[in-house]
C-alpha cells in the first residue's frame, strides 16, 4: 500500500504513525527511568559529583564520535531494522542491568560502560528514528506528526524521571526490569511500521558521502539559519541549567521549588505542542520561528531577575512553549527540505547541534554564573539570544520570509 495517498485527518490514523510513535515514546521513558536510576546508584557509591559529570560524558562522547557513521549507516539501510537493533540492544543491556543489581555486582565501572554502550546505541536511534518518519507521512500532515510525536516525547520526559525514582525507591531492580520491558515493546513497534521502502543507492564510503550532510546543510541557507538559530539561543540561553541555584539561593524555595521549576519548560512545551497539533502554523512560519526564539530569550531575563517562585514558573512555561515553535519548524525544515536519501546523515549533523547546544549551554551558564553570578548569567543569555535573533534575520532572509510547512 502506498501510505503517500492516504491523508486522514487525524495523524492518529495514518497507518504507521501510531507504531512510530509509540516506539519513540516507550524508548524515551525507559532511557529516562534507567538514567535516573544509574545517576541515584553512582552518586550512592561514590558521593562525588565528578562520577556524575563522567556520566554525562558517557552519553555525550558516542554521539561526537559516531555522528558521521550514524548518518551513513541510517542512509544505507532499512531505518526500522536500525531502530529494531539498537531497541533490542538497549532492552539487553537494561535486563544485564537489573540481573547485576539484583546480585550486587554493579560498580561504578559497570555503570559507566552500561553509560557509554547506551549512549552509543541512542546515538544511533534517534537521528535514525527521526529520518523516518517522511517515510511514514506525507508532507502536508508532517507538522502535525512532528507536534504530536513532540508532545509524547514531552509527557515521556515528565514521567520518566518520576517513574524511575519512585521505582528505584520500591526495590533497585525494578526501574531497570521496566526498561528491558519497555524497550522490547518499543522494538516490536518499530518493527510493525508500515511504509513503502525503497533501498537507495548504496553509495561507496568516502569522506564526501560521510560527511555529505554537513554539505547538504551549509548549501541550503533556510536550513543552516533554522539549525544555528536553535543552536545559539540553547547555547546563550541555558539558564535552566542553574535551577538548583536560583531555587536555593535566589527564590530560597527548597527541594519543592526545585521540583516545580524542572517541570515548568516541560509542561510548556507540551501544553504548546499540543496546541500546535490541533492548530498547526499555516502562515508567516519564519516570523513566528523568529518571534517565538526572541520570547524564549526575553522569559528567561525575566527568569534571572524574579524574586518570586510563581513568576519564575511562569516565565519558564513560556521557555518551554517557546522552544517547542523553535523545535517544530526546524525539524518540519530540516525534514521537508531533505531528499530520503540524505535524510539520516542531515538528521545526524542536526541532533550532534541540539546535543552541543544543550551540552555547551550548561557549560557556559554554570561557568559564566560562577564568575557573575546566576542573576547577570541568565540576564546575559537572554539578551545574547534576542541579539542573536535581531543578527540571524539580517544573515538569513530566505528563513524569514518562510511562510508555510504544507509541503
Amino acid at each position: 500500500m502506498d501510505t503517500s495517498t492516504i491523508q486522514p485527518d487525524s495523524v492518529l490514523r495514518h497507518p504507521g504513525y501510531l507504531n512510530f510513535a509509540a516506539s519513540r515514546v516507550f524508548s524515551s521513558l525507559s532511557f529516562q527511568c534507567v538514567a535516573i536510576a544509574l545517576g541515584w546508584m553512582i552518586y550512592d557509591q561514590t558521593h562525588s559529583a565528578f562520577a556524575l559529570a563522567l556520566v554525562g560524558l558517557c552519553q555525550f562522547l558516542p554521539m561526537v564520535v559516531l555522528t558521521f557513521i550514524v548518518g551513513h549507516v541510517a542512509d544505507r539501510f532499512d531505518r526500522r531494522h536500525i531502530g529494531l537493533a539498537c531497541q533490542l540492544i538497549l532492552a539487553t543491556v537494561s535486563a544485564l542491568l537489573a540481573i547485576a543489581t539484583w546480585q550486587d555486582w554493579l560498580t561504578p565501572a559497570g555503570i559507566l560502560v552500561a553509560v557509554t554502550i547506551m549512549g552509543a546505541t541512542v546515538a544511533f536511534e534517534r537521528p535514525t528514528m527521526a529520518a523516518l518518519l517522511p517515510s511514514i507521512m506525507p508532507s502536508s500532515l508532517l507538522q502535525r506528526a512532528i507536534a504530536t510525536s513532540t508532545s509524547m516525547m514531552q509527557t515521556a520526559l515528565i514521567i520518566g524521571p518520576s517513574l524511575g525514582g519512585i521505582l528505584y525507591g520500591a526495590h533497585p531492580v525494578a526501574p531497570f526490569a521496566l526498561a528491558a520491558f519497555l524497550f522490547a515493546v518499543a522494538s516490536v513497534n518499530v518493527i510493525s511500521i508500515r511504509m513503502q521502502w525503497t533501498p537507495s543507492k548504496r553509495e561507496p564510503v568516502t569522506l564526501t558521502s560521510v560527511f555529505a550532510g554537513v554539505s547538504f546543510i551549509k548549501s541550503r541557507p533556510v536550513m543552516l539559519g533554522t539549525i544555528s538559530l536553535d543552536l545559539f539561543a540553547v547555547l546563550l540561553g541555558g539558564a535552566t541549567a542553574l535551577l538548583p541555584m536560583f531555587a536555593s539561593d535566589i527564590l530560597h524555595a527548597g527541594p519543592w521549588g526545585l521540583g516545580f521549576l524542572r517541570a515548568a519548560p516541560a509542561i510548556g512545551a507540551l501544553t504548546m505542542s499540543i496546541v500546535l497539533a490541533r492548530r498547526p502554523l499555516s502562515s508567516r512560519v519564519g516570523i513566528k520561528m523568529f518571534a517565538a526564539v526572541a520570547v524564549f530569550g526575553a522569559a528567561t531575563i525575566v527568569f534571572a531577575v524574579s524574586t518570586s517562585i510563581m513568576l519564575s514558573i511562569a516565565a519558564l512555561l513560556v521557555v518551554g512553549a517557546a522552544d517547542t515553535v523553535s523545535v517544530v519548524v526546524r525539524s518540519s525544515l530540516v525534514q521537508l527540505l531533505t531528499p530520503d536519501s540524505m535524510r539520516g546523515r542531515v538528521n545526524a549533523v542536526n541532533s550532534l547541534f541540539i546535543g552541543t547546544s544543550n551540552q555547551l549551554g550548561e557549560f557556559e551558564s554554570g561557568m559564566l554564573a560562577g564568575v557573575m553570578g546566576p542573576v547577570a548569567a541568565g540576564v546575559i543569555g537572554g539578551v545574547g539570544t534576542i541579539v542573536v535573533v535581531l543578527l540571524w534575520s539580517r544573515l538569513f532572509p530566505d528563513l524569514r520570509k518562510v511562510d508555510t510547512l504544507q509541503g
